[in-house]
C-alpha cells in the first residue's frame, strides 16, 4: 500500500434525507427489530434477544492481546512474495483459519516478479575520477537480512552523468527546473519521496529525457522500497487471465513475451532505485547550478550551492532479475445457511517488503481475530445468511498480484455473486480513523462507527471523534490503484470499502517496519486494531446478515450530484452537462423505490408473508447496479480498468479523482487542443450519462 494521502469527500451532516417523516419512523423500527432477531430460519441454539452484531462485539474482550501475539509471530522475520520467507507466513494465516473452524483452501499462482541482482552508486570528477563510492544500503537495517532497497520492475540500465535536484519529481517541479534554465537531458534525477506513486515520476522523469531516477528516503534512516510498474495491476505476461501455470512457464496458461509490446509498454524505459537520506545529501551537497528554491529544501539532510547539474558525475548501475515464482493466495469460508452463492470478501494481502508489522500485518493480525471471532460464533449456532470470504492474498506488493489473479480468473463467478470487497491493508499507522468507499456503503459504515468504542478518547464512539477531527464525516473515494480493492472495483464493479487509522507512516516499506515501532509507538495497547477489527467484522455481519442488503443508492445519486458540480470547473462552457443531471434525476427516483420496496419486503416477512424470491430479487438488484459504470471494453488506451467513475485517472497528478473517462479526456485535450478533443470530452459525458441511467434501470428491474 502506499502512504496515504486521501482525496476525500467530505458528508454535511446537518444536510437532511428528504424522505416522510412516516417512513423515517418505520425504517427506524424495522432497523432496531432486525438487529435484535434472526429471520426465521435462525439456528435454535440462539436466544433470539441475540443478534450476530451483539455476538460479535461481545468477543472484543483480550482481543487486542491475541492481535499482539499474532503480529509478533507475523513479523519476526522478512517474508517477500516469491522467497523462501513467505511460505512460512502462507502457513502461520492457514493454520489461524483452520484453528478458528473455517473451511479453507488456498490457490496458487506464476506471475512474472521482479528482484535485484547487483546496484552500485558513486560519485566522479568531471575528469572521471572517483570521489568516493556511495552506500545503497538501509542505515535502519545494521544485520542486512532485509532483501536491499530496489524498486520492482524497474529495467537494468547503466548512466555516467550529472545529477540534477528535481525536488518531488512533479511536473511542476520540472516546469520550475526549465524556468531556472535547468534540463534535465540526458542526467540522473534525483528527487524525494512524496511526489505520489513513484512509477509515475520515474515515468515523467524519463518525458523529460533523464537517464535514470533516484528516490530519496526520509531523514529517519529508511529506504522505501516498491514497484515501479505501469499500466495497471496483475502479472505483467497474463493481462487480463489468471496465471495458474507452472513456475517453468510450461503447459497451462497462456504468457505474452517479456518483449512484446503490451509487456513493454509496463515497464519503465529508465532504470531507478531507492537511496537513504544520507546518501542523497552526499550527492545534493556536490550540486552547483541555480540556486536551490528554499520551498525545495523541505525534508533534505543536506543541500548544496544548487540543483545541478554537477558539476560532478553520478556512476549508476542497476541489474534487474525478472522470473517467474509461485505466489500462494489462502482462504477460509464459512457457507451461508440461505443465499450461499452470495459472497461477502473479506481481503488482506500477506507478503512484505520487510517485517511488515504496519503494512500488512497490522491488517493480517485484525483479520485473524476475525476470523477467531467468527469461529467462535459458529460453534454459538450462529451460521450467516450469505456466504462470506476471507482471503489473504500474496505479491501485492508487486502490483496487487494475488488479488488481481483470482479476480482475473473468476472473474464471472464474481460479477454474478460477490455482494462486496471489504478490504484493509495497514491497519494501523498512526491516530486518527479513515476510510474510503463506494458511496451506497457510506451509511453503514457511518451506523457501525456509532457501535465502536472510541481506541484514543474514553467515552467516544469511533463516529464521536471522526466529526469531531473533520468538522463532519470526511470519506475517501477509491480512485486510486494502490491495494486489493483495485481488481474487485476497478476491474470487477463490486462495491468496495478500504479503512486504516494513521494518515502517514514515516517507515512505510523500510526496515523500520517493524514489532518494537508498533508495540513502542504505532499503538502500544492495540486499542486501534481493535477498533478496526469491530468495524472490519461488523460490516461483515450486517452484509452477510441483513434480510435487505443495506446499501444505500441515494447517497450514490448525491454523491454524483456534487461531482457534476466539482467538474463544471474543469470544463469549458461550451460542453454541457445536462445529459448527466437528467441521468442522476432518475438515479435519485429509482432509488427511493428501491428503499419503499425494501421497507415494504421487511415488513412483510415481519407479518410471516412469504416475501422470499422478492427480496432476493431487490438484493440481486442492490448487489448489481455497481456494475453498470463498467465499460466493458475498457477505458481508451487502458482496457484492464473498465470503471467510468472511480478508475484512476492516467495522468497521475490530475486533479479529478472522479468521472475518470472524462478527467483522461480532459488531461488529453491539454495537449492537443482543438475541436477534437471538445467532441472526446462530450463522447465521454454521454457515456457517463447512459451509464448512470443503466444504474436506475437496474434499480428498478426494468427489462425493456
Amino acid at each position: 500500500m502506499r502512504p496515504i494521502s486521501p482525496r476525500k469527500l467530505s458528508i454535511n451532516n446537518s444536510r437532511p434525507i428528504l424522505l416522510p417523516f412516516s417512513l423515517l419512523v418505520t425504517s427506524f423500527l424495522l432497523y432496531t427489530l432486525f438487529n435484535h432477531t434472526f429471520t426465521s430460519s435462525k439456528p435454535s441454539s440462539l436466544s433470539s434477544a441475540t443478534s450476530s452484531v451483539s455476538l460479535f462485539l461481545s468477543l472484543s474482550p483480550s482481543a487486542n492481546a491475541s492481535i499482539s501475539h499474532d503480529l509478533r509471530s507475523l513479523t519476526l522475520r522478512p517474508h517477500l512474495a516469491g522467497t523462501p520467507g513467505a511460505a512460512s507466513t502462507a502457513s502461520f494465516v492457514l493454520s489461524r483459519l483452520r484453528k478458528a473452524g473455517l473451511e479453507t483452501f488456498s490457490r496458487r499462482y506464476s506471475p512474472l516478479l521482479s528482484f535485484p541482482s547487483h546496484s552500485s552508486l558513486s560519485l566522479h570528477h568531471a575528469n572521471g575520477s572517483l570521489i568516493a563510492a556511495l552506500s545503497l544500503s538501509e542505515p535502519a537495517d545494521p544485520d542486512r537480512i532485509l532483501v536491499p532497497p530496489y524498486h520492482a520492475y524497474s529495467p537494468s540500465g547503466k548512466a555516467v552523468a550529472p545529477a540534477v535536484y528535481a525536488n518531488l519529481g512533479r511536473e511542476e517541479d520540472f516546469q520550475t527546473l526549465e524556468r531556472l534554465g535547468v534540463r534535465v537531458n540526458d542526467c540522473v534525477v534525483l528527487v524525494r519521496k512524496g511526489g505520489g506513486y513513484r512509477g509515475g515520476v520515474v515515468a515523467r522523469a524519463a518525458e523529460h529525457g533523464a537517464k535514470a531516477v533516484l528516490i530519496s528516503g526520509g531523514p529517519d534512516g529508511g529506504v522505501e522500497r516498491g514497484t515501479v510498474i505501469l499500466g495497471g495491476p496483475g502479472d505483467p505476461l497474463t493481462p487480463g487471465w489468471g496465471a495458474i501455470g507452472s513456475v517453468t512457464g510450461s503447459g497451462d496458461v497462456e504468457r505474452l513475451q517479456v518483449a512484446a509490446e503490451e509487456v513493454r509498454r509496463r515497464f519503465p524505459t529508465i532504470p531507478s532505485m531507492p537511496v537513504a537520506a544520507v546518501t542523497a545529501a552526499d550527492i545534493l551537497r556536490t550540486l552547483g547550478g541555480p540556486p536551490l528554491p528554499p520551498e525545495w529544501k523541505e525534508g533534505l539532510l543536506e543541500t548544496g550551492a544548487g540543483v545541478g547539474p554537477g558539476p560532478t558525475l553520478v556512476n549508476f548501475s542497476y541489474t534487474e532479475e525478472r522470473k517467474v515464482a509461485e505466489i500462494q493466495d489462502v482462504f477460509g469460508m464459512i457457507r451461508g445457511r440461505e443465499e450461499p452463492d452470495r459472497y461477502i470478501i473479506l481481503g488482506n494481502h500477506r507478503d512484505a517488503w520487510t517485517y511488515g508489522a504496519v503494512d500488512p500485518h497490522s491488517g493480517t493480525a485484525t483479520f485473524l481475530d476475525i476470523a477467531r471471532r467468527f469461529g467462535v460464533m459458529l460453534q454459538s449456532g450462529w451460521r450467516p445468511r450469505r456466504t462470506i470470504l476471507l482471503c489473504s492474498w500474496d505479491a501485492e506488493e508487486f502490483g496487487m498480484i494475488g488479488s488481481t489473479e483470482w479476480v482475473e480468473e473468476n472473474l464471472d463467478n464474481l460479477h454474478s455473486k460477490a455482494v462486496a470487497y471489504l478490504n484493509v491493508d495497514c491497519a494501523v499507522q498512526g491516530v486518527g480513523f479513515n476510510a474510503a468507499t463506494t458511496p451506497q456503503l457510506d451509511k453503514l459504515l457511518i451506523d457501525i462507527s456509532k457501535k465502536v468504542n472510541d481506541p484514543d478518547v474514553e467515552g467516544k464512539t469511533v463516529y464521536d471523534t471522526w466529526v469531531s477531527a473533520t468538522g463532519g464525516i470526511s470519506i475517501e473515494r477509491l480512485a486510486r490503484a494502490d491495494s486489493d480493492f483495485t481488481g474487485f472495483l476497478h476491474h470487477a464493479g463490486i462495491p468496495s470499502l478500504d479503512m486504516y487509522y494513521g494518515n502517514e507512516f514515516a517507515g512505510y516499506h523500510t526496515a523500520l517496519d517493524s514489532f518494537g515501532w508498533m508495540q513502542t509507538k504505532g499503538d502500544p495497547l492495540f486499542h486501534r486494531h481493535l477498533a478496526i477489527a469491530e468495524i472490519w467484522g461488523l460490516f461483515a455481519v450486517r452484509l452477510a446478515d441483513d434480510l435487505i442488503l443495506p446499501f444505500d443508492y441515494q447517497s450514490y445519486a448525491s454523491q454524483l450530484e456534487e461531482y457534476v458540480h466539482a467538474l463544471c470547473d474543469f470544463l469549458d462552457e461550451k460542453l454541457s452537462l445536462e445529459p448527466i443531471h437528467a441521468a442522476i434525476k432518475d438515479l435519485h427516483d429509482a432509488a427511493n423505490d428501491a428503499f419503499t420496496e425494501g421497507q415494504k419486503l421487511e415488513l412483510q416477512h415481519i407479518s410471516g408473508t412469504d416475501a422470499g424470491l422478492r427480496i432476493r430479487a431487490l438484493n440481486d438488484r442492490l448487489m448489481l447496479a455497481e456494475r453498470s459504470f463498467l465499460q466493458e471494453e475498457g477505458l481508451d488506451g487502458r482496457h484492464w480498468f473498465k470503471h467510468l467513475l472511480y478508475s484512476p485517472p492516467e495522468d497521475y497528478e490530475s486533479k479529478l479523482s472522479f468521472f475518470t473517462n472524462i478527467a483522461d479526456a480532459i488531461s488529453r485535450s491539454k495537449r492537443f487542443k482543438g475541436r477534437e478533443e471538445r467532441l472526446a470530452i462530450r463522447h465521454q459525458i454521454w457515456l457517463v450519462s447512459r451509464a448512470i441511467t443503466k444504474v436506475g434501470q437496474v434499480l428498478r428491474g426494468k427489462i425493456l
